[in-house]
């Protein structure tokens, strides 16, 4: 009986009950800041890389306290943007007496990120290469 039910749900003109729900608004935020925090981690740990190459690169480099300054703020940030994230995560949006609140923080989340992004352009451009044993090996065999 169960799996007829299923099957005409599938059906053509047939409306599934979960489609015509109206949508869990706290729910949609929360995997929305988990999807964020996890595209903040992977920028994160590029960022630690890079950082290490240019410390393995030393003073000598030349723009490196401009590549350490750039990459440590945006270290910083990026642990700023996963506090927020974490914040509104808590927070229930379909508590109307917390919206207001939450606005605010993703607001700022937002600004931190574009401010992330910004400073992730400059630190490319300033190119902070990868060192050791592979950075080695290629310098010993050019394509």
């Amino acid at each position: 009986m169960e799996s007829e039910r299923e099957l005409s749900d599938l059906q053509p003109g047939n409306s599934n009950p979960r489609r015509n729900q109206p949508i869990n608004l706290n729910h949609y935020t929360t995997k929305k800041s988990v999807a964020e925090s996890m595209l903040d981690v992977a920028l994160f740990m590029s960022n630690a890389l890079r950082l290490k190459a240019v410390l393995e690169q030393g003073p000598s480099f030349h723009y490196y306290t401009t590549l350490v300054s750039l990459i440590s703020a945006s270290l910083l940030l990026q642990l700023v943007i996963g506090i927020l994230l974490v914040l509104m995560a808590r927070l229930n949006l379909n508590e109307v007496e917390k919206q207001g609140r939450l606005n605010q923080l993703n607001d700022v989340a937002t600004t931190f990120i574009f401010l992330t992004v910004v400073i992730s352009v400059f630190i490319t451009a300033f190119g902070a290469h990868q060192t050791g044993f592979l950075a080695v090996r290629a310098s010993r065999n050019p394509l």
